[in-house]
């Protein structure tokens, strides 16, 4: 039984993907590079879907951290993904705003007409329902997120118009 070699970032990530975690890299002094870690996280999920083991080892490798170091951020943020996604990751804050201003009743509109709750993904892959914290749109409240947009001032109507949209 031969082991194979860890995937280094050079091996799992674009040219392109490549040149922007140097830029963010270059950003510190050498012995601070471990600071560009979220950025470079978030690249790699661009280009990968989602953070595997792998990933973030290679990350942690590139930027000369521990790898656990790597495993509390991927693990902390909710905006990183450890497991595959469908092509629409909504995240949907329940937070205190956005609970008192309806966002249970939206929570609830996705367990009845999608069939998933917080951490599923529909059947077709469509669509990742995520529960997350306060997203720092209380003045909107309900909101959600999708594909790096917010949704603010929500009712369930207007989720159920968004989501046929993007059917």
């Amino acid at each position: 039984m031969t082991e194979t070699a860890p995937k280094t970032l050079e091996k799992l990530l674009s040219s392109k993907g490549l040149e922007q975690a140097a830029v963010w890299v270059k950003k510190y002094p050498e012995e601070r590079k471990r600071a560009a870690i979220i950025p470079i996280m978030t690249i790699v999920q661009e280009e990968l879907g989602y953070l595997t083991q792998e990933s973030m080892d290679a990350v942690a490798d590139y930027l000369s951290c521990p790898k656990i170091a790597a495993y509390e951020v991927a693990s902390f943020y909710s905006m990183f993904r450890l497991k595959e996604a469908g092509k629409y990751v909504i995240s949907l804050c329940t937070n205190v705003s956005c609970m008192l201003a309806g966002s249970g009743d939206i929570k609830q509109w996705f367990q009845d007409e999608l069939g998933i709750a917080p951490g599923e993904t529909t059947s077709d892959g469509k669509f990742t329902l995520k529960e997350v914290e306060c997203m720092a749109a209380c003045g909107g409240a309900p909101m959600l997120e999708v594909d790096k947009q917010y949704h603010e001032n929500l009712t369930v109507d207007k989720v159920a118009h968004l989501i046929h949209e993007l059917k």
